[in-house]
């Protein structure tokens, strides 16, 4: 990298780095529609401004241009230090080994964040890390280019990669008012470096320059340059605008995560759908154990499915709430202090699972102890993570627990609150067996609560049985209405089935309902911790069941499903009345009456290398065409100068003022690589000044080619009209050009390709600059 040919000076740099720092600022907003809040972008331009004036005052103290993007990167290193690095740093400022090992647990973080959230994000730690490593480095390649190459133009790439990210999340893309702004931004940096240059240059001539040159005017009108500036402007803007709202969006629900994860589990355990599957495979594989001081043994939530759509039971979409931390969880919904509660302390140690949702009682007071950055629901309380997952975690979790009486549960006000309405909501036909089962099942009800104890009732009876084959022998697996049907005509299949037909019956007869996915009780053990018994819960506990709405008791959980959980007491039928052992429904699981279902551990249950790798490999895919596209863009001076050149040569094939063709091509190929072509300057004296370089000067064929091209445009251009310019010329160019490429450094030939300078004077005449001579 050479500095420019014409110094600037402090005043000229300062006004260049403060425009680089606006367009860098102003095209990092385009990420807010995906990060919530604003100080996460009061950090990327702390960084952003730390970076490029740093390099400002090192180019003010002299430092040696090819030091300073080197010397930027120690500054953002020291900055990055100072705001992540922690206990880990020496001075606050200074890295250690310790430093670095904290940068990559963050980069960690930021991939899982990235993964994990929904739109829009919770700066969390990591994420708020990676945003500001990426717009240092965006800083410090845009300071290049403007300051050290000269090429400000190409500043556009870099401030490109933030307003591209948009449209690969979210179908809207980056904001129109946010690609208006960097657009002005960007017409101010090209104006800022027109009238840098010129004055530089005016200033250069009036102090001796002996050569003959042409002076531009001092004062330029603006009509003159306003409708080049505008048009750029346009352009640019028009650009930006395509390629944010057409480049397709891998995501509307999580932040550059995939689709999938978005329905129910992020990763770890399998879709609802899937359930099954997981229920016809026989070895169960360890998913965590807990202890329980007060002998409690209560259902362990990871997700809720409250969005029934006909075909699917789906999790609504909610943005992550950054205030909903799990130090302190509210009261449930629809909960009076009229009714019982008690916490009890459950500590929880995770064997092998790994998902993003964390397995919680429902309700949940407070969560302590957890690693990682995780955060409860609205109305559901599951608990998620943003930058995690369950591996390895120990927590204590103060379980809420609810002891509603019967007649609380009877006496509930059967009128559904508006913000229930959801809860109610099915399609507008349903199949008549499902309508004609509500309707007889439920005749006799006094109360809501009593139609949703006689759905229990009728599932959990003789007439059905626990299977997870006939569901797929007879093609009825999963949990939309056309499976229900089937299912209540067949009368055979596993917790999917009950749980959503009893949440469907209830919504029929006017009970607000949802599906709960988790865990059962699990397994005690024989092995006691400080006099607490440890109880294990693996795969074979994974489960569904439905939760129903009461007033004044909120969500409550029933257990459809023959010989699987327990029935809790509320719920039996005369619950409350002296009731024998053998009233129907109110029989709990048996492990030897109906086996326990057989999950399938290699579905996601231990985090499969699998699915690590898939996960891995849709990051590095998206990466990939952020990379790609940068590329490309960085290509078009290439792809411009290349397609100038073949239009050249064909000018010289067909004969269409060929010499011409000829000896701009072969001076802008000088120009490029630096060895001459200067705007004022002849052909012979061109001629003259290139011929001395070795590469013609130890090869008469080069010689005799560069004079012959000489002679021919000299003929062509001064001689008169149809004056013959000699055959040969396309062959002639090609030998001249080979001998400027030989005679070049290899950067001089990388530079010409990527940042051909010909291209970009060709730019700087179109937005009313007028070079002095050898500039």
């Amino acid at each position: 990298m050479r500095p420019d040919p014409v110094p600037l000076s402090r005043a000229q740099r300062l006004a260049l780095t403060t425009a680089s720092f606006l367009l860098l600022s102003i095209a990092t907003m385009a990420l807010g529609p995906l990060i919530s809040g604003s100080g996460w972008w009061w950090l990327c331009a702390f960084i952003a401004a730390g970076t490029l004036f740093s390099g400002f005052g090192l180019r003010a103290i002299r430092t040696p241009p090819s030091l300073v993007p080197v010397l930027e990167l120690v500054v953002l290193l020291l900055m990055l230090t100072l705001l992540f690095g922690g206990a880990s740093s020496f001075a606050l400022i200074v890295p250690t080994a310790g430093t670095f090992d904290t940068f990559g647990e963050l980069l960690v973080g930021a991939q899982r964040t990235i993964e994990q959230q929904s739109v829009p994000a919770i700066p969390v730690p990591p994420l708020s890390f990676a945003l500001a490593l990426g717009v240092g480095v965006l800083a410090v390649v845009t300071d290049i280019l403007v300051q050290t190459l000269r090429m400000p133009a190409l500043a556009a790439a870099p401030a490109l990669v933030p307003i591209l990210i948009p449209g690969f999340i979210i179908e809207a893309g980056a904001e129109l008012p946010t690609l208006v702004l960097t657009a002005a931004a960007y017409l101010l940096l090209l104006r800022i470096d027109v009238r840098v240059r010129r004055h530089a240059r005016l200033a250069a001539g009036d102090e001796g320059d002996q050569a003959a040159t042409v002076i531009a005017p001092k004062r330029v009108p603006i009509v003159s340059t306003l409708g080049a500036s505008l048009g750029l402007a346009a352009v640019g803007l028009l650009a930006a605008s395509v390629l944010a709202a057409s480049t397709p969006s891998i995501s509307s629900s999580l932040l550059l995560g995939s689709p999938s994860q978005g329905t129910l589990f992020a990763r770890g355990v399998s879709p609802f759908i899937d359930l099954g599957r997981d229920l016809r495979r026989p070895e169960p594989m360890p998913a965590f154990h807990y202890l329980a001081r007060d002998g409690d043994r209560p259902y362990f939530t990871l997700l809720t499915l409250d969005r029934f759509e006909g075909e699917v039971w789906g999790a609504t979409d909610r943005a992550v709430d950054g205030d909903n931390t799990v130090d302190a969880l509210p009261r449930p919904d629809g909960l009076s202090s009229r009714v019982q509660t008690s916490e009890h302390p459950i500590d929880v140690v995770v064997d092998e699972v790994r998902t993003t949702w964390l397995p919680v009682p429902y309700p949940t007071a407070s969560i302590e102890g957890l690693e990682g950055s995780w955060f409860w629901e609205d109305s559901s309380l599951t608990v998620r993570s943003v930058d995690t997952n369950t591996g390895g975690q120990r927590y204590r979790v103060n379980r809420l627990d609810v002891e509603p009486t019967p007649q609380q549960l009877r006496d509930a006000n059967p009128d559904v609150p508006e913000d229930m309405a959801p809860f109610l909501a099915l399609p507008e036909e349903l199949p008549a067996i499902i309508t004609d089962t509500a309707a007889s099942v439920t005749s006799g009800a006094a109360s809501q609560y009593d139609a949703a104890v006689a759905i229990q009732a009728y599932l959990r009876g003789v007439d059905f049985d626990y299977s997870t084959e006939a569901p797929v022998e007879e093609g009825y697996d999963g949990g939309g209405f056309d499976v229900i049907a089937q299912f209540l005509e067949t009368k055979a299949g596993y917790c999917v089935h009950f749980a959503s037909t009893m949440a469907v019956l209830a919504r029929q007869v006017g009970i607000p309902s949802r599906i709960s996915i988790g865990y059962t009780q699990g397994s005690p053990t024989d092995e006691r911790v400080e006099g607490v018994q440890r109880v294990e819960v693996d795969s074979h506990d994974l489960h569904s069941w439905p939760e129903l709405y009461f007033q004044g008791v909120g969500w409550v959980p029933f257990e459809p499903t023959p010989g699987r959980g327990t029935v809790p007491d509320y719920s039996r039928p005369n619950a409350g009345e002296e009731q024998g052992p053998n009233l129907p429904g109110a029989a709990t699981s048996t492990p030897g009456a109906s086996g326990r279902p057989e999950l399938d551990p290699d579905r996601g249950l231990a985090g499969s290398e699998g699915d690590a790798l898939a996960a891995a490999g849709q990051l590095w895919v998206r990466g990939g065409a952020v990379v790609l596209i940068v590329a490309l863009l960085l290509l078009l001076p290439a792809a411009f100068r290349t397609s100038q050149r073949l239009t050249r040569l064909a000018r010289v094939r067909r004969g269409e003022r060929a010499a011409d063709a000829a000896w701009d091509e072969l001076v802008a190929t000088a120009r490029d690589l630096g060895a001459g072509g200067g705007d004022v300057e002849t052909a012979r004296a061109f001629a003259a000044g290139i011929a001395a370089r070795d590469a013609f000067a130890n090869d008469a064929a080069a010689r005799g080619a560069l004079l012959r091209l000489r002679d021919a445009v000299e003929r062509e251009r001064y001689g008169p009209a149809g004056a013959a310019t000699g055959p040969g010329l396309a062959e002639d160019l090609g030998t001249a050009r080979a001998a400027l490429l030989a005679d070049a450094r290899g950067s001089e030939r990388a530079r010409a390709v990527l940042a051909p300078r010909s291209l970009f004077d060709q730019a700087r005449r179109a937005l009313g600059d007028r070079p002095a001579a050898g500039a």
